[in-house]
């Protein structure tokens, strides 16, 4: 497994600047979500997922779905989260969650179902921070286990699912190629 080069990191930070600014504006739709019933906002949560498994996706190296989730997370605290200090915390979890995933099928598995698991994993991570603070203690059971299925169900749809085809149509822009050659002629031509 190769490391971590600089040009990994960049695309990794780019694509978290990306992310950064999707949670920013995601933080309002999430809430006017919370005006319906049924712990429905919680079907959308796996937005705040997507970072670590899209660039994982990309570049394909150890630590990289940690650092673009923690950096997403910085990135939208900097551009002004309305949650405050404390999403840099919850993008930490829940990279952690999708890098041991990755970590899991020794970063080798790139598949729909890993992506999908690695999306759950990162719901996991935001449990344990929403345990942390207290509020799940709150709940009744009934709407505990809609928070527990919706907010896992949409880490498994969104980061996921849709993490994967959208890398996917990268791919077949050749876009992802100038990180990852696809031929043996492309690896030779990076090497030189």
């Amino acid at each position: 497994m190769k490391r971590l080069t600089l040009t990994d990191v960049l695309v990794t930070v780019i694509i978290a600047v990306v992310f950064a600014i999707v949670y920013r504006l995601w933080g309002p739709v999430n809430d006017s979500l919370k005006l319906f019933p049924l712990q429905v906002n919680e079907l959308m949560y796996g937005m705040w997922f997507i970072a670590a498994t899209v660039a994982f996706l990309i570049i394909r190296k150890p630590g990289v779905a940690l650092l673009a989730e923690t950096a997403a997370a910085s990135g939208e605290f900097i551009v002004g989260s309305q949650y405050g200090l404390e999403v840099l915390v919850y993008g930490f979890m829940q990279g952690l969650g999708a890098e041991l995933v990755f970590a899991l099928f020794f970063y080798r598995s790139f598949s729909l179902l890993t992506t999908s698991l690695a999306g759950a994993a990162s719901a996991g991570g935001s449990f344990i921070m929403d345990w942390n603070r207290g509020y799940l203690f709150d709940l009744v059971n009934w709407n505990l286990i809609l928070v527990l299925s919706f907010r896992t169900i949409s880490g498994i749809v969104i980061a996921g699912v849709l993490a994967f085809y959208l890398v996917k149509a990268l791919e077949k822009t050749g876009v992802t190629d100038l990180l990852r050659p696809t031929s043996k002629s492309d690896l030779e031509t990076l090497e030189k």
